[in-house]
């Protein structure tokens, strides 16, 4: 929920290597307010079965910067400990990029919605809707 004093942010992830939602990726969620203030965490989460994360906490008033932390090589591990299961030959051994930092500036008042179109190889982000 955002007022005229704070920000709002939510997130979700997208594997397009399959083309399905990214399930149970950990994101941390931190904040500062000022250019030269140091990021304080406020909270973690993680993705649900439809790469969403629903719980992120609240910005507090004043923040003027936003940076999300996805714990890619977790996923991409597991994913790959699941295709072995099927193909003992698969050779790729995970994520390239073990975590994906984005850092945004937010104003009051304002939704920012910030997909992760992820794969093995490379990530894309944009602010939604």
């Amino acid at each position: 929920m955002s007022t005229d004093t704070t920000a709002s942010v939510s997130t979700h992830i997208l594997d397009t290597s399959i083309g399905r939602p990214a399930a149970s990726v950990a994101v941390s969620l931190a904040a500062r307010s000022g250019s030269d203030a140091p990021y304080v965490t406020l909270g973690a989460s993680a993705t649900d079965a439809d790469g969403r994360c629903k719980d992120l906490p609240a910005l507090p008033e004043g923040t003027t910067h936003v940076r999300l932390e996805f714990d890619t090589e977790t996923y991409f591990s597991k994913k790959q400990a699941e295709a072995q299961q099927d193909a003992p030959r698969v050779r790729d051994s995970g994520a390239f990029f073990p975590e994906v930092t984005i850092a945004f500036a937010v104003v009051p008042g304002e939704h920012y919605h910030v997909p992760l179109l992820l794969n093995p190889f490379g990530y894309s982000v944009y602010r939604g809707s």
